[in-house]
């Protein structure tokens, strides 16, 4: 039976009602999603560089995803919850996807997942829709494709690019993913693909007129640091504001002005006497 909001979603872009979507990786950035009333939630592979700091996606294991996976699903209660299958884990056969996949599942409880790229993974896809579990899509600058420290750029801008990514998002969709995402792809380029799919699109770095948007959650709030894609629009900047709060914290302690009497907890002055008694008498 497939999950009421992924026909929600279906709606939604039937109705040309924009859908939201943001990473969350641990229970503090999924509770900030589920209370700004999101769409959809992605614990996405990109906590590879955000959260646990390597270089690429391609780094990130399935154990460790998970693990912030299941940190966000306590968090998330409305939104759809999709997880990243990371590189590797699913791309030699169908039995190793939905071996990875049902794992997500499980170990998780997310009610789908999500696959980069075209061609036979398409095919991958097919077999995970077949066993039950719902897939997103995922077409255009494929993160998990960069090697280590690789420069991203915008993918489509020639011929044979674009319409190779025409060719894997009419294939995702026959596979039967209920969404697919499109990144960094001109917009007049995603324009023209996205009007030959029936199914839910959602851009990052595609243009205005895929079905929603999706951004990182450390890039959105100012959390991230050194280069950002041209499309990650930053709403907030709250890493400098953390470290002056740290900062003030590491002033007080070495000033003695933290803890102050606020901070502390009272004792009874007889149970005092007698604990100090027990801790100083004869020995």
């Amino acid at each position: 039976m497939t999950d009421p909001r992924i026909e929600n979603l279906a709606q939604l872009a039937r109705a040309g009602t924009p859908i939201v979507m943001v990473t969350a990786y641990d229970i503090v950035s999924a509770r900030v999603a589920e209370a700004a009333g999101v769409d959809i939630v992605l614990v996405g592979d990109s906590a590879a560089n955000v959260v646990l700091g390597y270089q690429s996606t391609r780094e990130v294991s399935v154990d460790e995803l998970i693990t912030l996976a299941r940190a966000a699903r306590r968090g998330v209660k409305t939104p759809l919850l999709v997880c990243d299958l990371p590189f590797g884990t699913y791309e030699d056969s169908d039995e190793q996807a939905v071996a990875t996949s049902r794992r997500f599942v499980r170990e998780v409880g997310c009610e789908a997942v999500k696959i980069e790229g075209g061609g036979e993974i398409a095919q991958r896809a097919r077999a995970v829709v077949a066993a039950g579990i719902p897939v997103m899509g995922h077409v255009g600058l494929l993160p998990q494709h960069l090697e280590p420290g690789a420069a991203a750029r915008a993918q489509g801008r020639g011929v044979d690019e674009a319409l190779d990514i025409a060719r894997s998002a009419l294939e995702l969709e026959a596979a039967g993913c209920f969404s697919i995402v499109f990144e960094a792809v001109p917009a007049a380029v995603a324009d023209a693909i996205v009007a030959t799919l029936t199914v839910p699109t959602i851009g990052i770095g595609a243009g205005a007129n895929t079905a929603g948007q999706v951004l990182v959650f450390h890039d959105l709030l100012g959390l991230s640091s050194g280069r950002h894609a041209r499309f990650a629009k930053r709403y907030a900047e709250l890493f400098e504001p953390m470290v002056a709060a740290v900062r003030q914290f590491a002033a007080d302690v070495r000033a003695r002005r933290y803890p102050a009497a606020e901070h502390t907890y009272p004792v009874d002055a007889d149970q005092l006497a007698a604990i100090l008694a027990r801790l100083h008498g004869p020995r």
